[in-house]
């Protein structure tokens, strides 16, 4: 007798569906769950912003595929052409669909800093990811780094006959942030600044700088946000993400007060509170033995 079946072939992602935030407004909604071939890497946050003559598109997901995928999705929301894709930062789940928008007529734009962490790591992070999904999963991607960039903390653009600020709020989750601001509807995409009920990733991020970024959002004129990961947002659900890192702080601040080593604070590392938070099992760990190790490495510089 032969078994048939025994072996799963590649996993099949499901069209992606672009949500109406308001006028104007969509998203694409990524997985939970960390990177891998069940989900294909589709975990991060793509926005729309549809004008009168052209779109917007901020971030562009994790393969060709995917880009590709996300613009059949926009193809379903208007005929209207691509003018820009703002990235809002370095990560991989963000940037490399970009392909399938550069292909269909649409210009880049990014941080300067960002631009500066592709051309360092990002062709590594591919390579990681045809390890982690599989060659067919990431068929004909590549790293496409904008000859656009921006080097100030908040410029404009106005494409497809839609208005939008392009706010950097200093090294928050990584060195480029940006946070997409719609002047005509207060929608902000905030890139990898905000998560909605997901544990942020400290890998690339400064916490004291990061907090003090979610705190300027409130004095911005919004009325939602996009979330790098997770549901659309109040504005006053930001405090969700500031709670988590500083809360991480205090935890690993108090570990090392009580003279715990490391091994010893891992094994104390748990934050019941967000145990529920999609992507806890896998990165708060990372988080508190990051955040451990720099306050130690404040307690020996003083």
């Amino acid at each position: 007798m032969v078994a048939v079946g025994l072996i799963p072939g590649p996993a099949v992602a499901e069209p992606a569906e672009a949500r109406q935030v308001t006028d104007g407004v969509y998203f694409v909604e990524g997985a939970r769950g960390e990177t891998g071939p069940g989900n294909l890497g589709r975990v991060g946050n793509v926005g729309f912003l549809v004008g009168p003559t052209g779109v917007v598109v901020i971030d562009t997901g994790v393969s060709h595929a995917h880009g590709r995928d996300l613009l059949a999705a926009l193809r379903r929301v208007t005929p209207l052409p691509v003018d820009r894709v703002v990235l809002t930062h370095a990560v991989q789940e963000f940037l490399y669909g970009t392909t399938a928008f550069v292909d269909a007529g649409a210009r880049p734009v990014t941080h300067v800093k960002s631009a500066e962490l592709m051309r360092a790591r990002c062709e590594h992070c591919l390579e990681n990811l045809r390890l982690i999904l599989g060659d067919t999963a990431m068929a004909g991607t590549r790293l496409v780094v904008p000859e656009d960039t921006v080097d100030t903390d908040h410029g404009m653009l106005t494409a497809g006959g839609r208005t939008v600020d392009l706010i950097h709020p200093g090294w928050a989750s990584t060195p480029g942030d940006l946070m997409v601001l719609d002047r005509a509807t207060g929608v902000l995409f905030s890139g990898g600044v905000l998560t909605n009920r997901r544990v942020p990733d400290l890998r690339d991020g400064r916490l004291d700088d990061w907090v003090r970024a979610i705190d300027a959002i409130v004095t911005l004129p919004i009325r939602a946000i996009v979330p790098g990961h997770g549901a659309p947002m109040q504005p006053g659900d930001a405090a969700e993400t500031r709670r988590y890192l500083t809360e991480l702080d205090r935890h690993a601040r108090a570990l090392y007060a009580r003279g715990l080593s490391l091994i010893e604070a891992l094994d104390a590392a748990e934050l019941p509170e967000f145990s529920a938070w999609d992507a806890y099992e896998a990165l708060h760990r990372k988080n508190l033995q990051q955040r451990y190790l720099e306050v130690e490495l404040e307690d020996l510089e003083r």
